[in-house]
């Protein structure tokens, strides 16, 4: 028999080649900034920590499905905030963390050999998903390029370039699938962090975007950012209830649940609309510094009207910027991380301590114009 290793049809994992970088970086004097990874930086809610060590005494299985409690906490959550209407209990499911989640879908959803629709500027795990399950992959952002499609995968508020997906794009997505049979899969997982009153984002599952038909549609949503619980491994699904029945079979004889205290956890998080806001309003403040800074030294900073990242570009290669960068000890993620589209821009994260953020807004003022 022989056998092509997984491993061998995926891309390079994009972060080893920031190593050089890093390293860079790593030996400034004062330290190294690092806004390469969106990985929080702040404390979990006490709240959370509570729920979590008050369920680690249970020893059952966990429900794949989740406790009854989290799908109501989810569902009403999603209402709460977001203006989702028409969840049943039946249209939710948690997963272990929304990479985990996105990476298996294809596969889940038996696509092997069907294709895939990517954002021109995407997440590497939507690629990353598709080439797991053999699927073919097309890069896309208007539906008229969709082709044949059987899974469209979008990203709005987007990582890494902030842009936020009008009702009029959303309807037209949902509109092109329709038409066309396919699942558009919306990774929502920057809803909370929203920053410009004139874009804020929509959910896939608006009643705007819908007119009160989910058919099709999933959206994946996070606790990682807003509620700093990445280490949690915590997000779940929403939307057709017949997709989400589906996914939740295959993902029972795969073992893929969410452990029970975590379940608990996820529970405190979605009930506390408070520490949620408190967490956004850190970001606020720290991308008003860093957005600042980055215009000073001659960044323009494109879209970012939401989400955890700055995408900025000096007109500049990439890695030319990230070396910039590095030398002065930040380090940020290449645009050429997320296709080709973005070789002349940087993704700046927000996720800094107050302390690093006012460190690289003093070396940036420091350095003065980049060239």
């Amino acid at each position: 028999m022989t056998r092509t290793p997984l491993g061998s049809v995926l891309p390079d994992f994009p972060w080893n080649s920031l190593a050089e970088a890093k390293a860079k970086a790593a030996s400034h004097p004062e330290g190294i900034v690092d806004l390469s990874v969106g990985t929080p930086v702040d404390e979990v809610s006490p709240s959370v920590q509570l729920a979590l060590s008050s369920a680690a005494s249970l020893s059952g299985y966990p429900q794949t499905m989740g406790t009854p409690e989290l799908r109501e906490a989810i569902s009403s959550a999603l209402e709460r905030r977001y203006e989702i209407v028409g969840l049943g209990d039946k249209s939710v499911l948690p997963v272990v963390g929304t990479k985990e989640a996105i990476a298996w879908l294809p596969t889940l959803l038996g696509l092997r050999g069907e294709t895939v629709v990517i954002p021109s500027v995407a997440y590497p795990t939507y690629e990353v998903g598709a080439k797991i399950a053999g699927a073919e992959i097309i890069r896309a952002d208007d539906p008229a390029d969709f082709q044949d499609a059987a899974l469209v995968f979008i990203n709005s508020p987007s990582n890494p370039t902030g842009k936020v997906l009008s009702v009029d794009e959303l309807r037209a997505i949902v509109a092109w699938a329709r038409e066309n049979n396919a699942i558009v899969a919306s990774d929502e997982c920057y809803m909370a962090l929203a920053w410009e009153d004139d874009h804020p984002p929509v959910s896939i599952l608006d009643p705007r975007v819908t007119d009160g038909d989910m058919t099709g549609l999933i959206a994946m949503h996070s606790l990682s950012k807003s509620a700093n619980m990445a280490s949690y491994r915590a997000g779940f699904f929403a939307g057709d209830a017949e997709l989400i029945a589906e996914l939740l079979e295959v993902r029972k004889h795969a073992g893929l649940m969410v452990p029970g205290p975590v379940q608990a956890a996820m529970v405190a998080a979605l009930n506390d609309d408070a520490t949620e806001a408190l967490q956004v309003h850190r970001y606020a403040l720290r991308r008003a510094k860093l957005m600042r800074a980055l215009s000073d030294v001659g960044f323009v900073i494109q879209h970012s009207e939401a989400g955890m990242y700055l995408w900025a570009t000096s007109g500049n290669n990439c890695r030319d910027d990230v070396a910039w960068l590095a030398d002065l000890g930040i380090l940020v993620a290449p645009g050429d991380f997320y296709g080709e589209v973005g070789e002349r821009f940087i993704r700046v994260g927000l996720n800094g301590t107050d302390e690093r953020i006012d460190a690289a807004c003093a070396r940036l003022t420091a350095a003065g114009q980049r060239n």
